[in-house]
C-alpha cells in the first residue's frame, strides 16, 4: 500500500461558467485587480492575482445549472486594514455587498460580494494563511 503525499498546498485553481462572461472578466480585472494570464479562446480565460489561478469559461445564459453546489469561495488578503480598504472600495465601485465586515470565531474577518454572473466572492483575513505571499 503506498503512503499519502506530501500535504496537497491549497486551493490554487478555481473554474466558473459565466454569464454574462465579458461583464465577469471586467469585474476581475478591473474592479479586483486581477489580471489575464491567457486567452484560451474566445470562450475561456485564464486570469491570477500573483498567487492563484481562476478559470472563466463562457455560459450559454444566465440559467442556473442544476449540477453547480457551489457556495462561494474567497481570495486572502493581508491584514484587517487591507480588509477594510477592499470593503470600501468595493462599495465605491457600486458592486453588490452581501454583509459588513466581521469577525469570525477563529480570529479571521471577512465579507461578502458577488460578481456580475452571481457568484459569491468572500474577501477574507485569516491569520493562519493571511501574509504568506507565494511566488
Amino acid at each position: 500500500m503506498s503512503q499519502r503525499p506530501k500535504p496537497l498546498n491549497g486551493l490554487r485553481h478555481l473554474a466558473l461558467c459565466v454569464y454574462p462572461f465579458e461583464d465577469c472578466i471586467r469585474f476581475y480585472t478591473e474592479i479586483l485587480g486581477m489580471e489575464i494570464l491567457r486567452r484560451a479562446s474566445d470562450n475561456l480565460v485564464y486570469l491570477s492575482c500573483g498567487n492563484d489561478n481562476l478559470s472563466l469559461s463562457r455560459a450559454d445564459g444566465p440559467q442556473d445549472n442544476p449540477q453547480q453546489s457551489l457556495d462561494h469561495f474567497g481570495f486572502i488578503v493581508d491584514s484587517k486594514e487591507e480588509l477594510q480598504a477592499w470593503y470600501e472600495f468595493l462599495q465605491s465601485q457600486g458592486v453588490p455587498l452581501l454583509d459588513r465586515p466581521h469577525d469570525h470565531s477563529d480570529g479571521a474577518r471577512s465579507f461578502h460580494c458577488t460578481d456580475p454572473a452571481g457568484n459569491v466572492v468572500q474577501p477574507l483575513y485569516h491569520p493562519a494563511v493571511s501574509g504568506q505571499r507565494i511566488q
